[in-house]
């Protein structure tokens, strides 16, 4: 081989290592980024159970103002 031969295989396996480290790099960032993301949707999911909890419990005490509201109404009607 010749010495002209042996410089362009360096550059293209340098080139090649390069390119190996930038990706390496990216996969790292995208590994970060899908963790952080993991994260935010656990948080996400625990917040929506909390709501729909405090839904739940918000109907469930309207509900009860509202039978308390029929007897007084029908309390009322009988006193009159």
């Amino acid at each position: 081989m010749s010495l002209e031969m042996l410089e362009q295989l360096e550059a293209k396996v340098q080139m090649a290592v390069d390119t190996i480290s930038l990706l390496q790099m990216e996969v790292e960032e995208l590994k970060e980024k899908n963790d952080n993301l993991v994260s935010l949707a656990q948080e996400l999911r625990a917040d929506r159970e909390s709501l729909a909890q405090d839904n739940e419990k918000l109907r469930n005490d309207h509900q009860a103002w509202q039978e308390r509201v029929r007897t007084l109404l029908g309390k009322m009607e009988t006193v009159e």
